[in-house]
């Protein structure tokens, strides 16, 4: 398909700037008027528009306007100094420099639009520049046989972006193979990806081929690779150097020529530091490392997918103010959560717009989910985990301390003294506490109550062993 650009440029523009007409003659379609370009991107799509900054009638509210209208369009402001480029609220996708001459303004835009058609061949919905270079290192590394480790918060389409490697890649006609790592128990996992031999443990009345053996000749995607244990990481940094790997209950060796990408949602290098990770497996596997960032920190495609997924769905569309509404939000849950508010409005309103109340209310709701499972953003990874145990751990402190009026109330006085003993176990937060010392003695308090028992002191906090054990080393209480 043959991009389409459009230009905004009438005569009198033509006149003043002649160096206008040299840079874009070529380029695309001029469109002399505002109503004339509504026109065109009401009947087809359209992969550019440049807008010079001084073309009369245009503001904010009429950029707005377009971009509601064309979603998935690059809209680019024509400048001749940088200073003239507005960057209020992000309402263009960046600027051409007259100035720059034709050359490397031709350069300029051949390079957006070649990002764009990248983004139209891998089937990825959205327009920020963080997702084009995602786009351009698939285009590079698919040809290729090594292996890749997406990194990216869940719901973000780590798997979209490991189909694409294995679609446009020359083992595309093979099998692609895909295991949620985190989600089976480490001895079925080892069983699910190399296999195992008749009689290998109770209940395996036969041989079964692995996932390995039926991802040979083409790509096997081990998705969430940071939930595995260090037993099966060895076993796995075998099968990476030279293929082979023993089916459980197996003698003899059995190979797999399979292209390995591994995807994670959580900070590898932690994990190495707490020993729960190799670091020859991370290095192994992250030959080449993507970054999938969050919805949050690519708001330019939040747009394009509402679009997207309400075309899909049959949506009719959105309002104005609902629009407004949805591009604020955080989406924790990244593409996947916005793509089931599609389909929940769908369903619910299939024939009518949806409105501003509409998306209040599912906002709100979504706030009342986070308060039993806190989901933090736009902030770093390590303000937002301390942010999370916070929340969780005051949660605690104020269940704890309502059982133990509870039980002051309805105890005999005789009790008094064990109960006095008891509430020392209990801390008290003061003005003035920093997070870490009330997140420490917190610890502490459920680490008596347990007996030192690190599993159910894990329970009693709510959080993961591995949070906990990382919160021991941090405040020297091993």
């Amino acid at each position: 398909m043959i991009p389409s650009v459009l230009i905004l440029a009438d005569p009198p523009l033509l006149k003043r700037y002649p160096e206008f007409d040299r840079a874009f003659g070529r380029v695309g379609e001029y469109v002399e008027q505002l109503s004339h370009l509504y026109s065109i991107i009401r009947e087809r799509n359209i992969d550019l528009i440049l807008i010079p900054h001084d073309f009369p009638g245009i503001n904010r509210g009429i950029i707005r306007r377009i971009r509601m209208r064309t979603p998935m369009s690059d809209i680019r402001q024509v400048v001749h100094s940088d200073r003239d480029f507005d960057e209020s609220e992000n309402i263009y996708d960046g600027f051409v420099n007259l100035n720059d001459g034709e050359e490397q303004i031709s350069k300029y835009i051949k390079r957006i639009l070649y990002q764009k058609s990248l983004l139209k061949k891998f089937d990825m919905i959205g327009r920020s520049e963080k997702l084009k270079v995602v786009a351009e290192t698939i285009e590079r590394i698919a040809p290729t046989v090594i292996s890749v480790l997406i990194i990216g918060p869940s719901g973000s389409g780590k798997e979209l972006v490991a189909r694409a490697i294995h679609n446009f890649s020359p083992r595309a006609d093979a099998r692609f193979v895909a295991v949620n790592c985190g989600a089976l128990a480490e001895g079925v996992l080892e069983s699910e990806l190399f296999g195992h031999k008749k009689g290998a443990f109770t209940g395996s009345v036969g041989k079964r081929d692995g996932l390995f053996l039926q991802a040979d000749k083409g790509t096997i995607f081990l998705d969430e690779i940071g939930e595995t244990k260090p037993d099966l990481q060895v076993k796995l940094l075998r099968v990476l150097e030279d293929g082979a790997f023993y089916p459980v209950g197996g003698d003899k060796p059995v190979r797999s020529d399979a292209r390995v990408i591994a995807a994670t949602n959580r900070d590898l290098s932690e994990a190495i530091r707490d020993g729960i990770f190799r670091e020859d497996l991370y290095f192994r596997l992250g030959v080449v490392k993507i970054n999938l960032p969050s919805l949050y920190e690519r708001r330019e495609d939040i747009l394009p997918l509402l679009y997207f997924f309400a075309e899909k769905e049959g949506l009719k569309g959105f309002s104005d103010s609902a629009l407004e509404l949805l591009n604020k939000y955080d989406w924790p849950g990244n593409v996947r959560q916005l793509r089931n508010f599609v389909s929940r409005m769908a369903a619910l309103h299939p024939n009518g717009e949806i409105s501003a109340a509409e998306v209040e209310q599912f906002i709100d709701e979504q706030s009342l989910n986070r308060t039993n499972l806190p989901v933090v953003t736009g902030h770093s990874p390590e303000e937002a985990g301390h942010e999370l145990i916070y929340h969780a751990l005051l949660s605690l402190g104020n269940e704890i301390k309502m059982l133990r009026d509870l039980i002051m109330a309805n105890l005999p006085a005789k009790h008094d003294y064990e109960v006095q003993n008891n509430e020392k176990e209990m801390p008290e937060f003061t003005a003035g506490q920093s997070l870490k010392e009330m997140e420490q003695e917190l610890i502490i308090s459920a680490l008596r109550k347990t007996d030192g028992n690190r599993k159910e002191t894990a329970k009693l906090l709510g959080i993961g062993e591995r949070t906990l054990y990382r919160k021991l080393k941090e405040y020297n209480l091993n």
